[in-house]
């Protein structure tokens, strides 16, 4: 696309009705920095996504900043164009649970065995019960994801996960470490709270979200199956330029089902700050609240993490299904908030946590034009499946010429030659390094975020 082209296509910007009382000390952030609308453009012009969806949230109101399209040929996208935002579900789940101990309903000393059918135990290592509070901030003991996840169709992964598999592994897993001992981000542990607090309410995880926190809020376009609106104004989802499935997450929907709009996401964001009077302002500020500080610099709450920013915590999360990468957050001290929706697998994280804490890096992404040309029989060693921890692999194929890695219960991901042993993704700045030992590739160490993970070959 040349730049008069993506210039004239790409800016769309509208305001919402809804305001605020202006709030003294209160930050507004009416406008993208020009650094960010730059690296939109260009991430736009190069074919890293198809579209961006933004809504900046401040005590004065709502701002929407749309870019790109639906799909190639598709119409423009806009405020109620619908998004799949994976796993912010989690902090859906995090007030759902909020709510519930607030209503009396539980508590979150409460032991999971006691919610969990007669015929399911969870098992623990020592004498610690796993307890609402360990599901909502990742320290229950239960991994990443569960080793009887065997999707029929890899690009809808999570369509077939049934409430019995749920239960099956739950009966069966022996856990390695006491429970509260560690973090570990755990896609399982999310889902079963999701399906117990529904449960003790009699309803499905849809139907208590819904009544909970989209009724309330107005976000009439935040469901987990799609409304006939929902299914007119839906973004396609893309990976690597190519159109994908969507993503059907319905037994573990509490940790990633949800599909929304900026504009529904926009009165979710304005009512944890406060800026909308919600019968759930209570059970918001309660899953704000710091649980624990063992996930590296991140502090978790209730679904939220927390990070130090310097103009105040960023509460934020991410999300990401197959072909869909999603951002919100917000800082309390400056009263802004961000919601970041797009249609593509390029993660727009950078960019949210930039509008939120300025001294925060933009990321410099690479592109498939960077590429250099590796023998095919070179590409070929590489194949295979690499441990970076007790629940977490990446497996590496190849399809023709290309690369791609697929990191346990995630789509996969292209990886493009830098030289002939060092890689780099296109979906986030990363790259990988494949090493050899006496000829034989037996590792790769993936450098992300400043850390580096090292994956041992196994297959």
């Amino acid at each position: 696309m040349n730049r008069l082209f993506f210039t004239l296509i790409i800016l769309l910007i509208s305001v919402s009705t809804f305001q605020c009382q202006k709030s003294p000390g209160k930050k507004s952030l009416k406008k993208l920095p020009p650094k960010v609308l730059e690296t939109i453009e260009r991430r736009i012009a190069k074919g890293a996504t198809h579209s961006i969806a933004i809504a900046l949230i401040d005590s004065a109101g709502v701002t929407y900043y749309n870019f790109g399209k639906t799909q190639e040929g598709g119409k423009d996208v806009d405020e109620h164009t619908i998004y799949e935002i994976g796993s912010i579900s989690k902090v859906f789940t995090g007030i759902l649970l909020a709510q519930q101990v607030l209503d009396g309903d539980l508590k979150l000393e409460d032991e999971i065995n006691k919610f969990l059918p007669d015929s399911v135990k969870a098992h623990v290592k020592g004498e610690a019960e796993i307890t609402f509070g360990n599901l909502t901030d990742h320290t229950s003991g239960f991994p990443g994801m569960p080793d009887n996840f065997t999707p029929a169709n890899p690009n809808n992964p999570y369509a077939d996960y049934t409430v019995d598999q749920m239960y099956d592994f739950v009966s069966k897993y022996q856990p390695d470490r006491k429970v509260g001992a560690a973090f570990e981000y755990s896609n399982f542990a999310q889902g079963l709270l999701g399906n117990l607090l529904a449960q003790n309410k009699n309803q499905s995880y849809e139907e208590l979200m819904v009544k909970t926190i989209a009724d309330p809020l107005g976000m009439k376009n935040t469901r987990i199956g799609f409304t006939g609106e929902m299914k007119e104004n839906l973004a396609l989802g893309h990976s690597e330029g190519k159109v994908v499935e969507s993503w059907d997450i319905l037994t573990l929907a509490g940790a990633g089902g949800i599909r929304s709009s900026t504009s529904d996401m926009a009165k979710f964001i304005a009512a944890n700050l406060g800026y909308l009077d919600s019968p759930l302002a209570d059970a918001m500020a309660m899953s704000h609240t710091v649980r624990h500080s063992k996930a590296g610099n991140m502090r978790v709450g209730m679904g939220w993490f927390i990070k130090k920013g310097k103009e105040g915590d960023v509460i934020w999360h991410n999300g990401g299904t197959g072909g869909y990468r999603t951002f919100t957050g917000f800082v309390k001290e400056t009263g802004i908030g961000v919601v970041l929706l797009t249609n593509s697998s390029i993660s727009t994280d950078d960019i949210g946590f930039h509008l939120l804490d300025p001294g925060s890096k933009i990321a410099h992404l690479r592109y498939k034009s960077e590429a250099v040309d590796v023998p095919e029989s070179t590409l070929e060693e590489y194949v295979g499946v690499y441990s970076l921890g007790p629940e977490l692999t990446i497996s590496i194929t190849k399809e023709g010429k290309q690369l791609f890695g697929q990191a346990t219960g995630q789509g996969k991901f292209e990886i493009h030659p830098q030289n002939d042993s060092v890689f780099f993704l296109t979906v986030v700045e990363a790259t990988i390094t494949f090493q050899r030992r006496k000829g034989a590739v037996e590792s790769l160490i993936l450098f992300q975020g400043g850390q580096k993970m090292l994956g041992k070959r196994i297959e």
